[in-house]
């Protein structure tokens, strides 16, 4: 199995890297400079640290999102991602600055920065749940989604405006985001029963996380809540959602962001999880040591984190790596899951197409093709990029990354491993294929002799049947006025019966007869040559055929002898031939040889000839016909007779 190139395409990706870079580096500081500045405060554990661990969590988030998604694609997604990480930074910074204004009046700005930390994450944090699932999707937005987007857009807006300037009660300040939260999530959730396989795909992850997001804003409108509940939903939502729009990202192929996402995804993660670790050691710590014990509860869950890094990174590794190179990660699975195709498949078509599309499924390629000789098989997506080609031994895998993408070692050791159940499902196609030719030989065999019974029929017995039906009629006309020609005419016409029931027999012997069966392949052949020598055609018999002869290889055998004798009986001249049949290791061999006059230099090839061929061809045998010195012809036969016996190549001598 080798592995080629092919050239590589041109697939833009219109990104923006430089303030890619400046938004995930900006959000990423003021999340670090947040938690510097908080850690300098030392302030008591409370409900307000609690939010502003998940500004913390968000600005880290969403920065690193926004910075690889930017850099490759422009789009109103990846922008409200940034807002949702600078907004979040900012209010964090805020509080974090505030905190330590009071242990330090003497700090600059506290009076602009306060207000902040009520308010700056408003806009992208909203905008994620409310207008983002309108707009995760390829092409053109309809009038419904540009609706949705409007009453998202108008939602996030109230909220801000509301919190910021007025006094408006929970309820009606939350009422709305919760109603067009909850109408976007519906509205994905419709999408993925309606929109087509390609379009549906990770369409319930979305749902689930808008609809989490958007239920995360209804404990801020019930009273008597404990005060931790509310930051502890609305970190774990923060959590889950990226993964929840990635998944979508990764499974419908949008925007060609597969590799990069994947690093957000597990950065994110990482920082997500580890944060929620620490706050729920600091938090059970707390509560179990004595009131004064607060330094001594974050060291514990420093401790804790601290350990927890590389188990968590490495699991959370295998997880991304599987959402984003797929099964293909781990190949023992990638095999199975492409296994189940062979029970499921109607035709080896469907199962070619099957395993095509599960090894593009599996590794999240852009395109995988199979071909044989030239002629396409099996294709799944449109091939854009640069292409690497897999020579199999009965095909050629061709395979392309998503634009902008390469395939890495990894990728190409699980491809070289899933190319093998490719491999498999060429055999069973061209199996399948070489069955059909079986088949197609086999009905052409079939109605062959049958066009030889209704030609014999139409053309032999029945003309004569009639004509001696006639004759029979004159022999009675006759009777009365001639006696003695009467009889003369009797006597020509039972010789003629005698003919056509000796061509009945023959047609019979044609089409097998029971002491083939009953007796085997020389006893069939040794009445075969008496039924001829009755009829003043001698044929010599040397035959001596192997135990253990299958039917199907008898029954070619004798049917190669009998086409081979009625053509030596009906235009060599000769006065009969001769039959020799020996096994020669695996090979049983048949020739019927005669002294005839021979075949001519413009002889072609009759029913009888394609006959014996095609009976040779059904057991893997094959049959020649030769000048026999000085003249006369010779027809040999050769059958592989035993199971494991290989087919004989044609023209062997």
């Amino acid at each position: 199995m080798t592995v080629a190139h092919e050239n590589e395409g041109s697939a833009g990706t219109g990104g923006t890297p430089v303030p890619a870079a400046v938004v995930a580096v900006l959000a990423w500081a003021l999340a670090v400079v947040s938690v510097v500045v908080f850690a300098a405060a030392r302030p008591t554990l409370d409900a307000d640290q609690l939010f502003f661990l998940v500004d913390v969590v968000g600005a880290a988030v969403y920065g690193t999102v926004t910075g690889v998604v930017l850099a490759r694609r422009v789009h109103p997604v990846p922008i409200i991602t940034a807002v949702a990480a600078i907004g979040p930074g900012i209010a964090a910074l805020s509080y974090a600055w505030s905190r330590l204004a009071l242990v330090r009046p003497e700090l600059p700005f506290v009076g602009a920065l306060a207000p902040l930390q009520n308010s700056a994450w408003i806009p992208g944090t909203l905008a994620l749940f409310l207008v983002v699932p309108w707009l995760v999707r390829d092409g053109t937005l309809g009038q419904l989604e540009q609706i949705g987007v409007a009453a998202g857009t108008v939602a996030t807006v109230w909220f801000w405006w509301a919190r910021t300037y007025t006094d408006t009660a929970d309820l009606w300040l939350v009422l709305p985001v919760v109603v067009v939260g909850f109408l976007a999530a519906a509205h994905v959730l419709w999408r993925r029963r309606t929109a087509p396989a390609a379009e549906s795909a990770g369409l319930g992850w979305l749902a689930l996380g808008a609809a989490l997001m958007t239920a995360s804003y209804i404990p801020l409108a019930v009273p008597g809540l404990p005060w931790m509940l509310t930051p502890l939903i609305h970190l774990a939502t923060q959590a889950f959602y990226p993964v929840a729009i990635l998944v979508v990202v990764l499974r419908q192929r949008l925007w060609g962001l597969d590799f990069a996402v994947s690093r957000a995804a597990l950065a994110g993660s990482l920082v997500a999880v580890l944060a929620a670790g620490y706050l729920v050691v600091a938090v059970t710590a707390s509560l179990m040591l004595p009131t004064d014990g607060s330094v001594a509860a974050q060291a514990i869950a420093a401790t804790a984190v601290a350990l927890a890094v590389q188990p968590v990174r490495s699991s959370l590794t295998r997880r991304v790596h599987r959402l984003v190179y797929g099964d293909g990660i781990d190949s023992v699975r990638a095999v199975q899951n492409l296994g189940r195709h062979f029970a499921g498949a109607g035709t080896p078509r469907r199962l070619l197409g099957d395993l095509t599309a599960g090894i593009g499924t599996a590794l999240r390629l852009e395109s995988v093709t199979v071909s044989r000789d030239g002629e396409i098989l099996a294709r799944w997506g449109e091939p854009t990029g640069r292409a690497e080609e897999m020579i199999l031994d009965s095909g050629t895998l061709t395979v392309t990354a998503p634009p902008g993408e390469a395939l890495g070692p990894r990728s190409l050791r699980a491809l070289g491993e899933l190319a093998t159940v490719v491999e498999a499902g060429l055999v069973v196609l061209r199996s399948a294929e070489e069955l059909d030719a079986a088949r197609h030989q086999l009905r052409e065999a079939r109605l062959e002799e049958r066009r030889t019974i209704r030609r014999e029929l139409h053309d032999g017995l029945g003309p004569s049947l009639a004509g001696i039906r006639l004759g029979l009629q004159g022999a009675r006309n006759l009777a009365g006025t001639d006696p003695k020609g009467a009889l003369e005419l009797i006597d020509a016409l039972l010789r003629e019966l005698d003919h056509q029931v000796e061509g009945v027999r023959e047609l019979s012997r044609g089409l097998l007869p029971p002491v083939l069966d009953e007796l085997g392949l020389v006893a069939a052949v040794d009445e075969l040559a008496g039924i001829h020598s009755n009829s003043g055609f001698t044929i010599d018999v040397d035959a001596d055929a192997p135990a253990g002869l299958s039917r199907a290889v008898a029954a070619a055998a004798y049917g190669i002898t009998v086409e081979a004798v009625t053509n030596a009986r009906r235009h060599s001249g000769a006065r009969g031939c001769t039959v020799r049949i020996h096994t020669t290791g695996d090979l049983l061999t048949v020739e019927v040889s005669d002294d005839g006059r021979g075949r001519g230099p413009d002889a072609r090839a009759g029913v009888g000839t394609h006959s014996m061929r095609e009976r040779a061809r059904d057991v893997g045998g094959v049959v020649d016909i030769t000048e026999a010195h000085p003249h006369g012809t010779v027809v040999r036969a050769r059958l592989p007779w035993t199971a494991t016996s290989p087919a004989v190549p044609a023209g062997e001598s």
